[in-house]
């Protein structure tokens, strides 16, 4: 028998929810069959099957909260395998230790301890086969990564794993087909120097027991307070501020509109705001970048993550590259991902990785804010509304259309300078967007 363990689907899920069962016990499966659905704290998402067999018995029940990763959730009959004489009833989830790199992993023992040999100068896929079937099966490897490795003609002995007891999974094969070397398991981060803030409870602050209602936190909230906890505490940020006169801004978009019409294409502010700072990011791409132990990482993209609100939380897809497309295509990109966001159908790749983010509020009317950093990074956007403000134009005083924005950098990677380059920059393209186009 195998064990089906709840995946980690995002690098910080923790547990998740057992949505729905897409298959019942004595069904048969095979690789690539969507066999359960998965809610995180960001989405729902389709979990496929790496393995073949027939499902021996259902672990978990659909509907099942906080199953914890790595926890097994079903077990599976290999091919010639007797069925068990009693199926184990529905249970809790177990926790256990998560694995890494996002897969659905089945609990394989660990290998038979083997005399170590010095891998051959060069060596491949085909001397791997050349060297025996037996050999490679001893590998503690998933059956994805299996099938990678013989698919791009890697040596399963020369490659190092990162999942539990060492076994090799996608991710190790990923890394090795790029050259990049595996990343091993990461050990436990240090403890903090200083002790984590006991919270007090309502009644211990004077609070009435009876006077209000609990609203459990759920896995998005938890997730937000953790994160938006550890960037507030950790990074040193400092805000920005600026005023920009957005008149010409708008008179561009209604013009781009009428031109897009035939598309059924709108172009929003927050399109242009997006198209603006990635620009700015290219033209200053000292801003975007991220903080990390062995330095300052530089990207090659500006990979734009817009803040989307939910029912109980935030999330922010990405538009990848947002520096290279056009206006039309980030509005339908922008579009898109906002309502699968709202769905929570978006895939965790469309929601992770981001250089810069995009936080606006001016729909609700908000002047100004400043918003805490989306860590790795260097720096968030708040966008204000805009509004009707006296402005002085020489010795004149005129009313024109003004909007605020804050940028919020992460000082070990922004300085004053390059913050207020960055800022300069964006002003003048969303104050004449025609200059996004040189």
């Amino acid at each position: 028998m195998t064990d089906i363990l709840m995946p980690a689907l995002s690098p910080t899920m923790e547990e998740g929810t057992l949505a729905k069962w897409h298959v019942k016990v004595g069904d048969a499966i095979h690789a690539g069959d969507v066999i359960a659905e998965i809610e995180t704290d960001k989405a729902t998402m389709e979990v496929e099957a790496v393995d073949e067999g027939v499902v021996e018995s259902i672990l978990i029940a659909e509907g099942t909260e906080g199953v914890k990763v790595n926890a097994p959730i079903a077990t599976l009959r290999g091919e010639g395998e007797a069925p068990a004489k009693d199926s184990p009833p529905l249970a809790a989830a177990r926790p256990v230790p998560a694995p890494r790199g996002g897969e659905l992993e089945t609990k394989a023992p660990p290998p038979p301890a083997q005399p170590e040999s010095p891998p051959r100068a060069g060596g491949t896929g085909g001397e791997a086969a050349r060297g025996g079937k037996s050999d490679m099966a001893r590998i503690p490897a998933s059956p994805l990564a299996r099938r990678l490795a013989t698919q791009r003609g890697l040596n399963l002995a020369e490659i190092a794993g990162s999942g539990p007891h060492g076994r090799i999974i996608r991710r190790d094969v990923e890394a090795a087909v790029g050259g990049a070397p595996s990343a091993k398991a990461p050990s436990a981060a240090p403890q903090s120097a200083v002790a984590p803030r006991q919270v007090q409870s309502l009644e211990q602050m004077g609070i009435a027991p009876g006077s209000y209602d609990l609203v459990p936190l759920d896995g998005m909230k938890k997730t937000v307070a953790r994160r938006m906890t550890d960037s507030f505490r950790d990074v040193p940020h400092f805000p920005l501020t600026i005023d920009i006169e957005i008149d010409r801004l708008l008179e561009a978009r209604t013009r781009i509109n009428a031109m897009l019409e035939k598309d059924g294409v709108k172009v929003s502010v927050n399109d242009l705001v997006i198209k603006a700072a990635a620009t700015a990011l290219r033209r200053v791409p000292e801003a975007n970048a991220s903080y990390t132990p062995d330095g300052i990482a530089m990207h090659h993209h500006a990979d734009i993550a817009m803040a989307v609100a939910l029912e109980h939380g935030l999330i922010t897809p990405i538009i990848r590259a947002a520096e290279t497309k056009g206006l039309a295509q980030i509005a339908a990109e922008a579009k898109d991902l906002a309502a699968r966001a709202r769905a929570k159908k978006l895939k965790p790749e469309e929601f992770q990785g981001g250089t810069f983010t995009v936080s606006n509020l001016g729909m609700f009317g908000i002047r100004s804010f400043a918003s805490i950093i989306n860590e790795p990074q260097g720096a968030i956007l708040s966008v204000g509304a805009g509004e009707k403000r006296p402005v002085v134009r020489g010795d004149q005083l005129a009313v024109a259309t003004v909007m605020t924005v804050t940028l919020t950098c992460d000082h070990r990677v922004l300085d004053g300078s390059i913050g207020s380059a960055f800022l300069t920059a964006f002003r003048a393209m969303i104050e004449d967007p025609a200059t996004m186009l040189v």
